[in-house]
């Protein structure tokens, strides 16, 4: 029926969210006409502080934030092991977790020899589930480590949130409709609508071989999407509605990215970042899910089919890992280490999930590939030139949100 094609959900939901955003903002723009600041008092004055205006931090009580850490064992062989050790832990992480999304979006549960099973087919309840456990994870990580205190106003995150929780669900729900190569690639070429973001939010420029590889990404995409093999039949084919999800994911992730750089004026740490924005993530969905009547829907999903809730579970857990493993690489080894760590993860991801889910990819699909990712390591490595010349290099992407 009509009220389950995908725009249809996409409406109620950005809806539900509408529910809880439009509210707010009326309430931020009132109390910053009346000067809230300065004449309110009473028991709701810290908290209306906190969520509107924010507390900027004088200079004694400021914590900086750390620089990337320098071991303190500094022999060839420890630095090899953490860096093993976190190439690990990120590749562990989040190939099984890309392994799952395509598994829970696109096979049956309960099927036996008489019964066809059933699909879940409700993106925004998997991505709550992710956002709780990554809001549990950050919160305790927050109480157990010191923290640089936090000045930025509680309502900014809820932007960067938005657009995080309706990227989730347009890649989640993208998987209806294209394979999971196609996704892996479409987020690989994502640095082509941040840099656009960019320069449109941030006023950034970027230098030529910025646009160059950003040219390479286009053309290896196109040479993967124009030239894909046959699907099998348990496989979904990309179509159009596909690619527009693809596209919504896309630029709602490179909006997530520009805003939380700008949000990091505030001095705050990465962890923290994390906290702020699932918080408001946890409150849209369950918001959401409880107007439309699905929270219970999908619990009871869990309830008849104990291997989906398992595969939900770990789905979290990886994704809340997954974040964890990106602070410490960042910290210990720096950004260009980290992103040839997750380029060579995407390149496994597609090759893993041809093997196990029976996907073809033609030979002009497989030289699209290799260009994508030679245009990624090519970026990363000009990107290092420059910044052992002393020459600031603009970031394209934030590190805070990945999935």
């Amino acid at each position: 029926s009509w009220t389950h094609l995908w725009f249809f959900r996409f409406l109620v939901n950005a809806a539900g969210y509408a529910s809880f955003m439009v509210p707010g903002y009326l309430l931020v723009q009132y109390f910053r006409r009346k000067n809230y600041l300065e004449t309110g008092r009473g028991l709701c004055f810290p908290l209306v502080k906190t969520c509107v205006f924010g507390n900027e931090p004088k200079a004694p009580d400021e914590v900086p934030l750390a620089p990337r850490a320098e071991p303190a064992e500094t022999s060839p062989t420890w630095q090899a092991l953490k860096l093993l050790f976190c190439a690990a832990g990120l590749q562990v992480s989040y190939l099984t977790w890309g392994v799952l999304q395509e598994r829970v979006m696109t096979r049956s549960y309960g099927a036996t020899a008489t019964l066809p099973g059933e699909r879940f087919s409700d993106s925004q309840f998997l991505v709550l589930m992710n956002r709780v456990l990554a809001l549990m994870v950050a919160g305790f990580y927050c109480i157990l480590c010191k923290q640089p205190r936090h000045g930025a106003p509680m309502y900014r995150y809820s932007f960067a949130s938005l657009s995080n929780v309706l990227s989730s669900w347009c890649q989640y729900e993208a998987l209806k409709f294209v394979s999971f190569p196609t996704q892996v690639l479409a987020k690989a070429s994502k640095v082509i609508p941040v840099m656009l973001m960019g320069k449109l939010v941030s006023r950034r420029s970027y230098e030529h071989w910025e646009y160059l590889t950003a040219g390479l990404i286009s053309i290896g995409v196109s040479m993967f999407l124009l030239s894909s093999g046959p699907e099998p039949h348990s496989s979904p084919a990309t179509t159009l509605s596909g690619l527009i999800l693809l596209a919504g994911y896309i630029a709602f992730d490179s909006f997530t990215s520009n805003w939380q750089d700008a949000l990091f004026a505030y001095k705050m740490s990465s962890v923290q970042m994390m906290f702020g924005v699932n918080f408001f993530s946890c409150l849209f969905t369950v918001g959401s899910l409880l107007e439309q009547g699905a929270l219970l829907e999908g619990i009871r999903f869990m309830g008849r089919h104990s291997e989906f809730a398992a595969h939900t579970l770990l789905l979290s857990i990886c994704s809340a890992c997954g974040q964890l493993f990106i602070f410490y690489t960042i910290g210990q080894f720096g950004a260009a280490v980290f992103t040839i760590i997750m380029t060579l993860r995407q390149a496994f991801a597609i090759l893993l999930s041809c093997l196990l889910y029976g996907h073809t990819v033609t030979v002009v699909g497989g030289l699209g590939v290799a260009v994508v990712f030679a245009a990624l390591l090519l970026r990363v490595y000009a990107r290092g030139r420059l910044k052992q010349r002393g020459k600031k290099v603009v970031p394209v992407e934030s590190s805070v949100q990945k999935v």
